[in-house]
């Protein structure tokens, strides 16, 4: 999802929405609806993170997610996959990649960008993925949460979508001056709490190459782990936000 859309100016405290026109289902802001991100599909991957056609910019998004995914071949759940350019990175990387979107332009598009990989692709409300009983080792999420009216049971979701010990990777920001739209790392951490059996946060804003240009604003990516089979939520604590 794009960050570039016009910023709401209310500072409400977050309430479970980074987007409070999300849930007034009020446009152009984008919600989880998919005609907004239907119009969008034909320039999608012109902004240098979504297409990553610039070498660097694809090698340093590649780079980030060897770290931040599990080292083996691994059932990746990308929600809100857009035109799939982080689903072909995982796919190349040797995972089994399945992406959601609401949008089925943006679908077919990552379709044809990972066709002949071990890659699907299934048109849905990445609040919901339509994924029936299947369980992932690790739930992607790039710039999602924070266009959704409720952030809360979208977590509660994903983390139920995970194998014992599966990963939430969820890369967030909070964008804006005015009105700042979006989630802030300590915001996202205290979601995220109830869920976890740890989780840390790392700074994106020192990076610029991720972006193809300098940023200010707030970028980060939270990683999580579910607790395993043996491992109990109750108590375990959970890293403060870095950077």
């Amino acid at each position: 999802m794009s960050t570039d859309a016009p910023a709401d100016p209310s500072r409400r405290p977050f309430a479970g929405s980074a987007n409070p026109r999300a849930v007034r289902g009020e446009s152009p802001l984008p919600t989880a609806a998919a005609a907004y991100w239907e119009a969008a599909a034909d320039s999608f991957d012109e902004e240098p993170d979504h297409g990553l056609r610039d070498p660097a910019v694809r090698a340093a998004w590649a780079a980030r997610l060897r770290g931040w995914l599990p080292s083996g071949p691994a059932a990746v759940l990308d929600l809100g996959c857009g035109t799939g350019s982080l689903a072909l990175l995982a796919a190349e990387q040797g995972h089994r990649v399945t992406g959601v979107d609401r949008s089925p332009r943006m679908i077919a598009r990552a379709r044809a960008k990972l066709a002949g990989r071990e890659a699907a692709f299934l048109v849905g409300d990445a609040a919901e993925p339509p994924v029936g009983e299947r369980r992932f080792d690790a739930v992607l999420v790039r710039h999602v949460l924070w266009a959704l009216p409720d952030a809360r049971a979208a977590l509660r979701r994903w983390a139920g979508l995970l194998v014992p010990g599966g990963r939430l990777v969820l890369v967030e920001g909070r964008w804006g001056e005015a009105g700042p739209i979006g989630v802030s790392a300590a915001e996202l951490t205290a979601l995220v709490a109830p869920l976890a059996a740890w989780a840390r946060v790392e700074s994106l804003v020192d990076d610029p190459v991720l972006w193809g240009k300098e940023v200010t604003d707030e970028r980060y990516v939270l990683l999580a782990e579910v607790p395993g089979r043996d491992t109990a939520v109750a108590g375990a604590p959970l890293a403060s936000p870095s950077g």
